[in-house]
């Protein structure tokens, strides 16, 4: 499947570089930047004249303003689920995500490059990032250099987070960045913030697992750490995970496996507090930018707030102003992620059948309540595991639906993908996305209504 795959992408790269102007559509998340970035970085060292746009959706409009500037078209991380909508447009497809029903005969086009066609998991197996590289590595072995990119655009979709390790194509180009010295593989804890934060605080803000009586608790977390003996401080300045020798690292990660094992949690979730973590050997240590979770992080934090040009700067290499203005922006998104965790708490969680859901109306961007409806529905503060919705507002006055479940429901047999391009279609809107997490666009005033049909159709789905 990979060897056709890549056949694919050399036809495709093929076709770009006979255009003398290309103008790229992305998508405003960590995987869309690095796609577009890769995308960028492979035409200009073509030569190729080219543009980027950075869109949320493809919606009706979007499509004929992009079909209005006749240049040839190259959707990276988005396109697959409209295909029966781009008649009359000069394009290729480079995505991962679910592809347009209604287009069933045209999935397998050969402009269409997407991993649901070779019957591999585009969820999992490869981002659009990792699409991008493909035809960019097709064409000239010299843009093996963007691994590093393509890795971060995983990361940021969180493919590695079934078996705490890339996997399928995902581990081929991380191969790939191992073997030419611009990524380094470790085996380590796996919990966020190894580069950048206090030990404390990785510990106090791990969610996968959830550490019991650490996780959210500050104090008991210093405490914790204090027992073990471990010194917290190099002098004035907490020490972080990377600053820790092995023998420290091994004693909290044996302490932190016996604590899950204690509380009657077993091996199967204390197992993954270890697994594969991916660094940018090119990037300053104990930077946002050295470690690939990190680093999608800080691209996310400029796209979703309508700065993604800042993200695609630091991509293509920016270290100084393009960089000093995403730290600016991640501490926002920080900021915004946890005022909207606690308005969730407050307002708390409603239930509509077997789905269980929140209307953040204008409180929550539609650009992050996906992240924050995924974070509560792994928090522990939910009645149970099924699917959970999350409602915001967007500018143009409709509603962006963010839908997240867990493994076991998917392997029981939800598709949030399918199940929400059904009902979004039906309502007059647009759905799409993957099996464990998908969203939707429809009109301001038919959430309940939504609500009621997704409940059904995932039902359905079940039986």
């Amino acid at each position: 499947m990979l060897d056709d795959a890549i056949k694919n992408a050399g036809k495709l790269a093929e076709e770009l570089i006979k255009s003398s102007d290309i103008h790229i559509v992305t998508h405003v998340d960590a995987d869309g930047i690095s796609a577009g970035a890769i995308a960028k970085k492979f035409l200009d060292r073509e030569g190729i004249d080219n543009s980027i746009q950075f869109v949320k959706q493809l919606d009706e409009k979007t499509i004929e303003r992009i079909k209005d500037n006749g240049k040839l078209t190259w959707f990276t991380d988005l396109g697959s689920g409209i295909i029966s909508k781009l008649d009359g447009l000069d394009y290729v497809i480079t995505d991962h995500h679910m592809p347009d029903m209604e287009g069933g005969e045209r999935v397998t086009h050969w402009r269409h490059l997407n991993p649901h066609v070779y019957g591999v998991d585009g969820r999992k197996a490869i981002s659009g990032a990792g699409l991008a590289y493909m035809v960019a590595t097709a064409i000239n072995k010299k843009n093996r250099d963007m691994a590093d990119l393509a890795i971060v655009g995983a990361s940021g979709d969180l493919q590695d987070m079934s078996l705490c390790k890339f996997e399928s194509w995902n581990r081929e180009i991380a191969a790939i960045g191992k073997k030419i010295g611009i990524l380094d593989i470790k085996k380590d804890l796996r919990a966020f913030g190894r580069q950048t934060r206090p030990i404390h605080k990785i510990l106090q803000y791990a969610d996968d697992p959830i550490l019991p009586g650490l996780t959210r608790r500050g104090s008991t977390c210093l405490s914790f750490l204090k027992e073990l003996n471990i010194d917290l401080k190099e002098g004035k300045k907490w020490r972080k995970w990377i600053d820790l020798n092995h023998d420290e690292r091994k004693k909290i990660i044996s302490a932190l496996v016996n604590l899950l094992i204690a509380k009657g949690f077993g091996n199967k979730l204390s197992s993954r507090l270890v697994g594969e973590v991916y660094e940018l050997k090119k990037e300053e240590i104990g930077t946002e930018l050295r470690d690939a979770k990190e680093y999608s992080t800080l691209l996310n934090s400029t796209a979703r707030y309508g700065y993604a040009e800042v993200g695609l700067e630091i991509c293509m290499g920016d270290r100084d102003e393009y960089l000093r203005k995403a730290m600016t922006l991640l501490k926002n998104h920080r900021r915004n992620i946890a005022n909207g965790i606690q308005f969730v708490k407050k307002e708390g969680i409603q239930e509509q059948g077997m789905l269980q859901y929140f209307n953040a109306g204008g409180h929550i961007r539609d650009t992050v309540v996906g992240i924050i409806a995924g974070i509560i529905l792994h928090s522990g503060q939910t009645k149970n595991n099924n699917p959970i919705i999350g409602f915001a507002y967007r500018d143009d006055g409709d509603v962006k639906a963010s839908a997240r479940t867990i493994t076991p429901l998917v392997n029981r047999g939800i598709d949030l993908s399918k199940a929400i391009q059904t009902v979004a279609g039906r309502l007059g809107g647009i759905g799409g996305g993957h099996d464990i997490a998908a969203g939707a666009v429809i009109p301001r005033g038919t959430e309940n209504e939504f609500l009621i049909m997704l409940d059904r159709e995932i039902k359905n789905q079940l039986t």
